[in-house]
């Protein structure tokens, strides 16, 4: 029999083979690339994202896509600085949108299981200096100031298992108080207490 003439064979039964052959390139790439690489990617092609807020002092609720289309949403992210304000002073702060993208990846890993009731969001530096002076255990340098830390919870959800699933996703710093019933996260460098 004689060999195939190559040049006879379909342009389309070529294409078919060089995107099965892009395809193993893919599939030998992701064995290489850690799971949660992938999921960054996946989330940054997710048509929407959303969070939902319940402020613990203030009584207002939000729900809202803040990111669409490949983008942030201004006026949303608008509403979140107002509904993560400080609710002593009434100051608001632009909140770091690496920390609502770790609130939502939360949300997700927690199967959305409801709106983040919110124990602190931005604290002004007067707020800060009076809960420290309290003697609530606040640092003096928090992210809170700067607009890059949460303290949390989720009805519905056990602190512990809200806890874990923080410290999972390695996002930045995850604090454990049982007593006053929250979880603090932000996006500074990885640490746990």
């Amino acid at each position: 029999m004689d060999s195939p003439d190559y040049k006879t064979v379909p342009q389309e039964r070529h294409i078919t083979r060089r995107r099965f052959l892009q395809w193993g390139a893919a599939g030998l790439l992701s064995a290489a690339i850690p799971e949660r690489g992938f999921a960054g990617v996946r989330e940054f092609w997710s048509p929407e994202k959303s969070l939902s807020f319940y402020n613990t002092h203030t009584g207002e609720e939000l729900e809202v896509v803040y990111w669409s289309r490949g983008r942030y949403r201004k006026q949303a992210l608008a509403d979140i600085d107002n509904i993560l304000r400080d609710h002593r002073s009434g100051e608001i702060k632009a909140i770091d949108t690496r920390l609502l993208d770790l609130a939502y990846a939360l949300g997700k890993r927690l199967g959305n299981r409801g709106p983040f009731h919110i124990i602190s969001g931005y604290r002004s530096p007067k707020t800060n200096a009076l809960l420290r002076a309290g003697g609530h255990g606040v640092a003096s340098k928090s992210l809170h100031l700067q607009g890059k830390a949460l303290d949390i919870r989720i009805p519905g959800t056990d602190l512990p298992v809200l806890h874990r699933a923080a410290i999972d996703l390695k996002g930045g710093g995850v604090g454990y108080y049982p007593g006053p019933n929250f979880v603090h996260i932000d996006v500074g460098r990885v640490r746990y207490w």
